[in-house]
């Protein structure tokens, strides 16, 4: 099982590299639940030595995209593979709620051989099942999830039933609220190819300032009481 740190910060990738974490998930604008990083923000994690994964999320809110924004993260997805990470996580939906499979195959297609993770737009689908048959179908190497849920807690039944639907086709990463009381629970129960976390608090910076900003800070406790749970 791999664990993979949500990376928002130059703080998080550092701590990323001390700690020896499997991977990244690299974004900015974490308090909106993520958006696709700058490119010298990627140089900064490449230049680690992580595994680097990009977020590519061209605005918050949910995921229906205009044909536009394909445009925006198809390009996006083009500048990541010619700068040298791993791999993207994307994800894209139809009026319906479902995966929207045209844009899918575009962004895999545009890809290449990067790995292709789903995030958890997967959560906004529903019928699992059907969800996770499109992804495997379009090529998709793993999905975020916290089991149709808002957070693994709720969602761990869903969550145990993916794992054993997937049956290696495709990797399950569980992730959504995950804190020292359940990641065991999560690592034994689900038994997911990752496992994925931020361990932020929110934290006011520049206090004074007409531009402070209550944002998504990594805890250094916190990160090192998840690694030693779920390591042990």
């Amino acid at each position: 099982m791999k664990l993979e740190l949500c990376a928002a910060s130059i703080e998080a990738i550092d701590l990323a590299e001390e700690m020896k974490f499997d991977r990244i998930e690299l974004c900015q604008n974490l308090e909106q639940g993520g958006m696709t990083p700058s490119p010298g923000f990627i140089q900064y994690a490449l230049s680690k030595g992580l595994e680097t994964h990009v977020l590519i999320r061209p605005r918050s809110g949910g995921f229906r995209y205009t044909q536009e924004e394909i445009d925006i993260i198809l390009h996006d997805v083009d500048m990541c593979k010619s700068m040298g990470v791993k791999g993207v996580v994307v994800g894209v939906l139809n009026e319906s709620d479902l995966i929207c499979r045209p844009a899918l195959d575009q962004i895999v297609a545009q890809a290449g051989n990067l790995d292709v993770t789903f995030h958890r737009a997967f959560d906004d689908t529903y019928e699992f099942d059907k969800s996770l048959d499109v992804l495997i179908d379009a090529g998709v190497k793993r999905v975020l999830s916290a089991g149709l849920a808002r957070n693994v807690d709720l969602g761990l039944p869903v969550l145990k039933r993916m794992s054993e639907y997937a049956n290696g086709r495709i990797e399950i990463m569980t992730g959504g609220g995950v804190n020292v009381g359940n990641i065991s629970k999560l690592k034994n129960d689900v038994q997911p190819a990752a496992i994925h976390f931020s361990g932020t608090n929110k934290t006011l910076i520049d206090e004074g300032s007409m531009f402070e900003e209550t944002i998504l800070k990594p805890n250094r406790n916190k990160i090192v009481r998840l690694l030693e749970t779920a390591r042990a």
